[in-house]
């Protein structure tokens, strides 16, 4: 999925990767509204159905699909500018397409919990809504899985969306979208999650110790550990490690890759040897602050912007830092003009990553008008061998889908997040955008952001504007916990 610069200038220019917060404030106050249906051609056609995806040519998945391939178009919009996307449902299954980091309303927003509407099996429906705010977003299913690993984020159903701003900032070559994603599911006792990759580390003890006590006395009861999702393929843009065709680049070129964790459970890491990558956007957010780094690292559905000057001459490796995961296919090889052979891989050392780095050096967020206090927990093994998540103790209704929280349209709050659980939980907010303001008693300010990994025994606090009317769904990232209780809604009058 590369783009030539000259080529995507035609089209309207590119969405701000510079600019500030600022001009993210100006878009979230044009939040999408519906309107009478329009009448003709969409601009937009996507198709859910099943299909074959060639990771090599001799490992071929049978999932489900946007409009046959994987991931699913590329689907560029305009700031401000009214767009109709019309989706069939060619499956058996009741459909959800979310738009993911956009600010439309319930009936659009593709969450049944909030009440959008669903995709019926064999029929159709007619989107239309004005895209916002600028940046890299994505579309993916929206449905409950369960214990079925075909269903919901299991499956292919993955899309990236670009929306243009009204300015081109420039200060790169071209443009290349990737989008990670594992395949072949299946489940197991306990996993190999990495843990020790953020900062800061320190953990709190009351959490830690809550959490510990809960796990130990669960398995002294005799209960095994819950289940757990393990991948057996792993792929960029569809294509295993040395399947598909490489990214090649010139020797002086600057790439700004836009990279995407498609993923249903998994944290995802990605370094090039002999290169580094300047982070200038978070969930299609421009950093206050971009910054030089080795490695990125990327928690479920985040997306990082980041440009990388060729200037490292060779046929290269970018791929995961796993070795297993890299050796079952999570790279692309990089190849310079000129060069050929046997793709080199180097793995850089350790690097912590912080959210801080992009953040406005010694600023302090504006104070909250409230504050709504948050512990999330694991019960092990508890529903079926699977484990309850709960949030407040309680773990989410798929029956009632009463509102937990009720928030006043145009008030701040802060979600002061503790986890109470080893593991790390990419928490995101459903139309909206939230400002990081403190990690583990550090300070931020800032960095914006849609979904954002929460440590293990760690706490976060973020803010938000109460700027989009209706429910909205709160939830951890994995298919698996949000699956099994990890979800709440917030009801804004």
């Amino acid at each position: 999925m590369s783009i030539d610069r000259r080529e995507f200038l035609k089209l309207g220019g590119f969405a701000a990767l510079a600019g500030g917060l600022p001009s993210l404030a100006k878009a979230g106050t044009q939040a999408a509204t519906s309107t009478a249906m329009p009448v003709g051609k969409a601009d937009y056609t996507l198709h859910i159905a099943r299909s074959l995806v060639e990771l090599s040519p001799d490992h071929i998945v049978s999932t489900t699909t946007y409009n046959g391939q994987f991931p699913g178009p590329l689907i560029r919009l305009k700031e401000g500018q009214r767009v109709v996307v019309d989706v069939y449902n060619d499956t058996d299954m009741p459909e959800q397409l979310h738009w993911h980091g956009q600010f439309v309303p319930v009936d659009v927003d593709g969450a049944a919990e909030e009440g959008t509407p669903y995709i019926p099996p064999r029929g159709m429906r007619r989107l239309s809504f004005v895209p916002g705010p600028s940046g890299f977003r994505f579309y993916h299913t929206h449905v409950v899985a369960g214990s079925d690993l075909s269903m919901g984020q299991y499956s292919g159903q993955v899309g990236p969306v670009y929306i243009e701003p009204r300015r081109e900032p420039g200060s790169y070559d071209r443009e290349v979208f990737l989008v990670l994603k594992e395949f072949d599911p299946f489940f197991s006792k306990g996993g190999d999650m990495a843990m020790d990759f953020l900062r800061p580390g320190d953990r709190e003890h009351s959490l830690e110790e809550r959490g510990e006590s809960a796990m130990q006395a669960s398995l002294a009861s005799g209960k095994a550990k819950g289940y757990e999702v393990g991948y057996q393929a792993f792929a960029i843009n569809g294509r295993m490690l040395g399947a598909g065709e490489p990214i090649r680049v010139k020797p002086g070129e600057r790439v700004l890759f836009h990279v995407l964790n498609g993923s249903a459970t998994e944290i995802r890491s990605l370094a090039l040897p002999g290169h580094t990558f300047n982070v200038v956007a978070l969930d299609g957010n421009p950093v206050p602050h971009p910054t030089d780094v080795p490695v990125l690292w990327i928690g479920t559905a985040e997306r990082i912007s980041a440009i990388v000057e060729m200037k490292h001459p060779g046929t290269w490796i970018l791929g995961d830092l796993d070795d297993d995961d890299r050796g079952h296919g999570m790279g692309v090889v990089v190849e310079y003009a000129g060069y050929h052979g046997k793709p080199q891989w180097i793995k850089p050392p350790p690097f912590g990553w912080d959210y801080r780095r992009f953040a406005l050096p010694n600023a302090k967020p504006t104070e909250p008008d409230h504050i709504i206090e948050m512990t999330f927990a694991k019960q092990n093994a508890a529903d079926h061998g699977f484990n309850r998540w709960t949030i407040n103790d309680v773990a989410f209704d798929m029956t009632n889908m009463r509102p937990m929280f009720q928030l006043q349209y145009g008030k701040r709050y802060r979600l002061r997040m503790h986890n109470a659980s080893d593991d790390i939980h990419p928490m995101h907010l459903h139309r909206h955008s939230f400002e990081i303001t403190r990690i583990a008693g550090q300070p931020a300010a800032g960095v914006i952001k849609d979904v954002a990994m929460l440590g293990g025994y760690q706490s976060m606090e973020v803010d938000f504007t109460a700027d989009q009317r209706g429910l909205s769904l709160f939830h951890c990232h994995m298919q698996l916990h949000m699956d099994f209780g990890f979800m709440a809604l917030f009801d804004c009058a």
